[in-house]
């Protein structure tokens, strides 16, 4: 039953509950993205997994999340259950065995997998504001703050990089404003509260380095099989948005550095966005335009969109109008609102003579699912009614020590998992302010007659959880009598950017350019 070119997902019955034929994805189409939905407990996560295996064993690299761990068990060899071999024998698949398949584990919290992150500067001002869920005052704060770092040669790494940029801004907002537009202090504060809930929330982890790089979750064994990384999301999905965001970031990236293929025999890489409905809730419109653009545009570079989803009414129409492979699992019609998501889900398929979509997703049992794949030119089957093949892989989540002994043979063991801090916006302005500070301090002699400030003050402040030198008032009479006649010479910060914005003003040429998603183009 299994087809060279094609991925075996199950066999469809006849109206009767007889065999009818085997059901395939042509690998050719699989780029023209998918859609997995139905309700919690019909089978999912376990079609999820039938299909990464197949992709694997085509020799295309996958990139999915775990959301209750039980992915994981694609990485085991499978074993034999009653059911499994039950479900084989009724849909007549003989050739149904056990595999372990190649998997990388990642983690943005370096526990169950190989730590994975990007900078500020490589997500974009775009992608940061829906973190921040900014305001469009806010979002121009951010692409100010961007655009000043790009310009100017300043890297926004991580978040003490950017709280230092926000606090210049917040403190010279009438001069900024001048040259790129008003900038409010409120939402200077906004922003700030915002990062430091994500900082509480891990997202500091997120922002660091060494950066992910794309090839590697694009690796394929040396027996041509695509591997599978699974990305541990159980805790980073107790914060939606920075789930949602970084899988959007992941497809950002892929769409500005693969170049384009046109229509290949196969996918150069599958992406699985599991909880779909997290990625374009509460987004504007803005994003879920260009989040269109990039699926649609993404195809030529290869690169499958699968979204997994409850309700196919979680995802828009101008995305969903992309998704040319469904695989509906049963939905519940108990409410008005779910009657007319099982009426939208019927109404995608290409409809079948021998029974009504509509009647047939709210009884489609466990395992089982309607199915409507590309074929011949690239037009979509008439919808049947599937029992989804059994896996090869382990069902259920590995154990501790079974995942630690996949991670200690990973081809990226030791690559991610040690941060490094290289210098970066905070330390360079902090360079400059110092710089700044020495070439304007006073030449003459401080008064002898004078009482002398302690020595343990420094006149160091905090900016947003992180001390900078030099930073703040000088407690000095000479500073007093600088307030009392209405002259105070420049703070550091102040300096530090005057030199930024000059640098600016000569650095045009050389400025970054951002693609679709604000994420960098390179």
């Amino acid at each position: 039953m299994l087809v060279d070119g094609k991925i075996y997902l199950g066999t469809s019955r006849k109206p009767d509950d007889s065999v009818n034929k085997p059901e395939y994805l042509d690998l050719k189409f699989a780029n023209r993205h998918g859609l997995i939905t139905g309700a919690t407990g019909t089978g999912k996560t376990v079609t999820l997994q039938v299909l990464a295996e197949g992709f694997s064993n085509a020799g295309v690299p996958v990139f999915c999340a775990d959301i209750k761990g039980d992915l994981s068990g694609v990485a085991a060899l499978g074993e034999f259950k009653d059911f499994l071999d039950k479900r084989a024998k009724d849909i007549g698949f003989t050739d149904y065995d056990f595999q372990q398949f190649p998997v990388i584990f990642w983690d943005l919290y370096g526990e169950k997998g190989h730590r994975v992150r990007t900078t500020l500067t490589e997500m974009g001002p775009l992608l940061l504001s829906r973190l921040v869920n900014a305001s469009d005052a806010q979002e121009g704060v951010l692409n100010i703050a961007f655009k000043i770092a790009d310009e100017g040669g300043l890297p926004l790494l991580d978040l003490k990089d950017l709280q230092a940029m926000l606090n210049y801004m917040g403190e010279n907002a009438q001069e900024i404003s001048n040259k790129f537009g008003f900038i409010s202090k409120a939402s200077v504060g906004s922003i700030q509260r915002e990062l430091l809930i994500l900082e509480q929330q891990g997202a500091a982890k997120l922002f660091s380095e060494p950066a992910l790089k794309i090839t590697d979750v694009m690796r394929t064994t040396n027996d041509g099989r695509g591997a599978i990384s699974v990305l541990a999301a159980d805790r980073l999905m107790m914060n939606p948005r920075l789930y949602g965001t970084f899988l959007l970031w992941l497809l950002s990236e892929l769409f500005e550095q693969l170049p384009e293929v046109g229509d290949p025999d196969k996918p150069k890489l599958v992406f699985f966005f599991d909880e779909a409905h997290l990625l374009f809730k509460d987004s504007p419109k803005v994003l879920i335009e260009r989040v269109e653009q990039v699926v649609r545009l993404i195809r030529s570079k290869g690169v499958g969109v699968y979204f997994v989803t409850q309700n196919p009414m979680d995802v828009p129409q101008t995305v969903l109008a992309q998704l040319g492979n469904r695989v509906q699992h049963a939905l519940r019609a108990y409410t008005p609102n779910e009657q007319k998501a099982v009426k939208t889900a019927a109404d995608t398929f290409r409809p079948n003579p021998d029974f009504s979509c509509a009647e047939v997703i709210t009884t489609l049992g466990t395992g089982e699912a309607l199915i409507s794949t590309l074929e011949g030119k690239g037009a979509p089957s008439v919808v049947e009614r599937t029992l989804i093949r059994p896996p090869s892989g382990r069902i259920g989540p590995l154990n501790e020590d079974e995942r630690r002994q996949v991670m200690s043979v990973s081809p990226v063991r030791d690559m991610y998992d040690e941060d490094f801090d290289r210098e970066s916006a905070f330390e360079m302005l902090t360079k400059k302010a110092e710089a700044a500070a020495q070439a304007q301090a006073p030449t003459q002699q401080p008064d002898p007659a004078q009482p002398q400030a302690p020595a343990d003050q420094t006149g160091s402040i905090t900016i947003g959880g992180w001390t900078l030198p030099g930073f703040g008032t000088d407690p000095t009479p000479q500073a007093q009598q600088q307030k009392k006649t209405g002259y105070q010479r420049e703070t550091i910060m102040e300096a530090a950017m005057k030199s930024a914005a000059r640098s600016v003003a000569t650095a045009v040429g050389a400025a970054i350019v951002r693609g679709i998603l604000g994420s960098l183009r390179r």
